[in-house]
C-alpha cells in the first residue's frame, strides 16, 4: 500500500485534543470520526486502510485532511450552510 499523499504533523496539544475527541463517548459521532481521520493521516496510514477502518470514502478522508492542513483544529468544524434558517433552536 502507498502511504497517504496528505502529510500531517501534529503538535503535542493537537494530538492530545484529537485523541480526547476520538475516545469521547458523548461527542457527536462526526467529531469522533474526523479526529480519527486526522490521527490516522498523522500516523502515515494509507488511505485504503483508513477507508476500510473508518468506512469512509477517499474523498471524505481527503476533505478533512486538507481542511486540517489549512485550518488546523478549526477546520474540523462544520461550515455554515446556505438555506433557510432553522425554525426551532436545538435547545427547545
Amino acid at each position: 500500500m502507498k502511504p497517504s499523499p496528505i502529510k500531517i504533523v501534529l503538535t503535542e496539544s493537537e494530538r492530545q485534543e484529537l485523541e480526547r475527541r476520538s475516545r469521547s463517548l458523548t461527542a457527536p459521532h462526526r467529531e469522533v470520526v474526523r479526529a480519527k481521520v486526522i490521527l490516522g493521516l498523522a500516523a502515515g496510514r494509507p488511505l485504503m486502510r483508513l477507508e476500510s477502518e473508518l468506512q469512509l470514502t477517499r474523498k471524505i478522508i481527503r476533505k478533512w485532511g486538507t481542511r486540517f492542513e489549512r485550518h488546523r483544529l478549526e477546520g474540523l468544524h462544520d461550515r455554515p450552510r446556505s438555506g433557510r434558517p432553522a425554525r426551532f433552536s436545538p435547545l427547545k
